[in-house]
C-alpha cells in the first residue's frame, strides 16, 4: 500500500517530534527516575520485610552471682537478640533507660518467681512489644513469670510511637521540596552567591514557620506528642533547613540531577533507616549503621527524646542534624561562587 505525500509528511513530523522529545538528557533523566523507583522498593522492602530485634542494650538487675548468669543465659537467646549487661540496681536501670543507654532490663526478684521487665514505648512500641515476648519466653522456660513495667510509655494519642516519625518526615518533605521548588522556577543553580544567599534566607523562613506549625499540630492541637512545643519548634526548623540546605547544595553541584539525588538520601535511604516504624535495634545491619547519619534518623531520634525521655541523648542527633545544615549551606554558596569564577575564565575565550 502506497503512502501519500501527505502521510509521509505527517509521520516524518511525528519521527521528529519524538526525537526531539527523547533527548539524551531526557533519556538519562528517565532512567534516573526508574532507577530511584526500584531503590525506593528495594530500600522499603529490605529495611522493614522482616523486623527482627538483635543485640539490643539490655539490662540485668539480681542479686550476686545471679546476675552474671542471667546475663549469660539471656545471650545466648537464638538469634542474639539482646545484648545484655549487669547493672546495680532497678534505679540504676531505670536510670539507663531513660538515658536512652539501655532499651530495656530485667529486674529478678530475689524471692519468689516473677520478675520484673522495664520498657520504654516511647522509643518504639514495636521494640518494646518484641522485647515483652522474647523475655517471657525466656523466663517461662526457667519456670518463672514476668510482669511488664513501662519506664517512658508512649502517649496513647501516638499510636505506636509513630507520631515522632510522621512528625520529622513532614519536616523533612517541607525541606526537599521548598528547594526543589526554588530551582524548578528560578533555575537548579544559582546565578551567582547573592543569589544563592537568598535562597538560603527563603529556606530558613519557611523552615521557621513549617517548624513551629508542625509543632503546634502534634502537640497542642493533636495532642499526639507530649514534648514542649518551643523544643519541637527549634527541632522542627532544624531538620527543615538542614535537608533544605542540603538539596540546594545538590542542585548546585549536580543542577537538576541534585533533586533526585536528594530524594535517594532523604526518602529512599533516610526513612527506612530512621527508625520510625521499627526501632533501629529491629533492622537489618545496613540500615542500622546509615540511620543515625541521615536528617530523618537523628530527627527521629531527637523528637523522641524531647517527648518521651526529658531531652535526654539528644547531643548527637542534633550534631548530625547541624553538619547537615552547616555542610548544606557553605556547599551551596561556594558551588555558586565557583560558577561566576568558571564564567569569568570563560569571557576572555569568548571574546577571541
Amino acid at each position: 500500500m502506497s503512502h501519500t505525500p501527505v502521510t509521509d509528511r505527517r509521520r516524518g513530523s511525528f519521527l521528529g517530534e519524538v526525537k526531539d522529545a527523547v533527548t539524551p538528557r531526557a533519556t538519562l533523566l528517565v532512567l534516573g527516575v526508574l532507577a530511584l523507583q526500584l531503590l525506593f522498593i528495594a530500600s522499603y522492602v529490605g529495611a522493614l520485610h522482616d523486623p527482627k530485634p538483635k543485640d539490643v542494650p539490655f539490662g540485668v538487675v539480681a542479686p550476686g552471682a545471679a546476675a552474671e548468669r542471667t546475663a549469660d543465659r539471656l545471650e545466648r537467646l537464638p538469634g542474639a537478640t539482646l545484648d545484655p549487661r549487669t547493672v546495680a540496681d532497678e534505679a540504676s536501670a531505670r536510670r539507663q533507660i531513660e538515658n536512652r543507654e539501655i532499651d530495656g532490663a530485667l529486674v529478678v526478684a530475689p524471692s519468689g518467681r516473677t520478675d520484673t521487665l522495664l520498657v520504654a514505648s516511647g522509643g518504639g512500641t514495636a521494640l518494646a512489644t518484641a522485647l515483652e515476648r522474647v523475655v517471657a519466653q525466656a523466663e517461662r522456660a526457667e519456670g518463672r513469670a514476668v510482669r511488664t513495667v513501662d519506664v517512658a510509655p508512649a502517649s496513647t494519642r501516638d499510636f505506636n510511637g509513630l507520631s515522632s516519625f510522621y512528625l520529622v518526615v513532614g519536616w523533612c518533605v517541607g525541606g526537599y521540596l521548598c528547594a526543589s521548588i526554588l530551582a524548578i522556577s528560578t533555575g537548579a543553580r544559582p546565578a551567582d552567591p547573592r543569589r544563592a544567599a537568598i535562597r538560603l534566607i527563603v529556606m530558613a523562613l519557611v523552615a521557621i514557620v513549617g517548624g513551629l506549625g508542625g509543632a503546634v499540630i502534634v502537640g497542642p492541637i493533636l495532642g499526639a506528642l507530649p514534648g514542649g512545643v518551643v523544643d519541637l519548634w527549634g527541632l522542627g526548623a532544624l531538620i527543615t533547613f538542614a535537608v533544605g540546605a542540603a538539596t540546594l547544595a545538590l542542585q548546585g553541584v549536580f543542577g537538576i540531577v541534585g533533586i533526585g539525588l536528594a530524594i535517594l538520601l532523604v526518602v529512599i535511604a533516610g526513612n527506612p533507616s530512621a527508625g520510625g516504624a521499627f526501632p533501629l535495634p529491629m533492622l537489618p545491619p545496613f540500615w542500622q549503621a546509615i540511620g543515625p547519619w541521615l536528617p530523618p534518623g537523628a530527627g527521629t531520634w531527637t523528637a523522641r527524646s524531647i517527648a518521651y525521655f526529658k531531652g535526654n541523648a539528644e547531643t548527637a542527633s542534633l550534631l548530625v542534624l547541624w553538619a547537615w545544615a552547616v555542610a548544606g549551606t557553605l556547599i551551596t554558596l561556594l558551588a555558586a561562587a565557583l560558577r561566576v569564577r568558571r564564567q569569568e575564565a570563560e569571557l576572555p575565550t569568548q571574546a577571541d
